[in-house]
């Protein structure tokens, strides 16, 4: 058959298009946000020069096992996202990728980023990306649709991620990583807290039993955020009590935190769909400009 510009130019779309949806399978936004926590845990545990050649391997194995684990999680959760709204037209439920392409998909890089970090980085931050790669798949997934608690579950590997980086800089998990892993773990909850109640009735509809979906008035939920932005307040001022970011860091900390709390106590006064979202907008400016100030006002060992 003569190939046309017409046929080349179908075929190089339908190739790109293809590429896209594979990309989108490992849900870039929340890929970036797990290599710029990863990358902010290898510099808070340097001890010298900067090692470029071990910062490429470990965001390279990070990006991998990430991105094979979120797009696995997309071929368990494909019948679930078709019922809701805002993920319906992902690749698998609207169709433009066949279930066993996700699944290959998924296993060959999620594999493949676990060995690269075991191999170009060092075993323990490997170990630290299994962790991840099981306990996002194999509790957090399925406990969706048995419970509101599976939202402390997810935010077990949604935090490790400056653990990996962590790990990758100093070769060991002192106290430091687990301060990082503390303030990411405790952000998350009432971040993923308000993104449940602004589609509450989405997650209804697809069987998951987040905490806002089981809580309709969102009375218990409403409470829980407050407590969780205080205690998140509270563990995000230990980098500098514990030595490693100093009182800049400290009084910026301080600040945000205090503005995360007004956003969760203004919310539990009027409950309205605007006092959410800004609850989800100021949480999303506020980890970024913590770890930013982290980095910036770092303590050298």
């Amino acid at each position: 058959m003569m190939l046309t510009s017409e046929t080349v130019g179908a075929e190089f779309t339908r190739t790109y298009r293809r590429a896209a949806d594979f990309v989108l399978l490992m849900k870039p936004g929340i890929l970036t946000m797990v290599l710029l926590t990863t990358f902010v845990g290898f510099y808070l545990g340097l001890r010298s020069t900067p090692d470029y050649a071990t910062l490429l391997h470990v965001l390279v194995g990070t990006a991998l096992a990430a991105g094979g684990t979120l797009a696995l999680n997309q071929f368990l959760e494909r019948d679930t996202d078709a019922r809701m709204v805002r993920t319906r037209l992902r690749p698998l439920p609207a169709g433009r990728l066949q279930p066993v392409e996700a699944l290959l998909f998924g296993v060959s890089i999620a594999v493949a980023g676990l060995l690269y970090l075991a191999i170009w980085v060092n075993t323990l931050s490997s170990v630290v990306a299994i962790v991840i790669v099981g306990s996002y798949l194999f509790l957090y997934t399925p406990l969706k649709r048995r419970t509101a608690f599976c939202t402390v579950v997810g935010a077990v590997p949604g935090a490790l991620p400056p653990v990996i980086g962590w790990a990758a800089a100093t070769g060991r998990l002192g106290i430091e990583a687990w301060v990082l892993f503390a303030i990411m773990f405790l952000w998350q909850l009432p971040h993923t807290r308000a993104i449940a109640m602004l589609y509450k009735d989405d997650y209804a509809r697809a069987g998951i039993r987040l905490l806002p979906v089981i809580d309709p008035g969102d009375n218990i939920a409403g409470r829980q955020i407050v407590f969780d932005c205080l205690v998140l307040l509270v563990v995000s001022l230990l980098p500098t009590l514990i030595g490693f970011a100093g009182p800049v860091y400290f009084l910026g900390a301080l600040t945000l935190g205090i503005g995360v709390l007004g956003c969760a106590y203004t919310f539990t006064l009027w409950r309205s769909t605007t006092d959410v979202r800004r609850l989800l907008l100021v949480s999303l400016v506020h980890l970024p400009a913590l770890l930013l100030l982290m980095v910036l006002d770092r303590v050298p060992f």
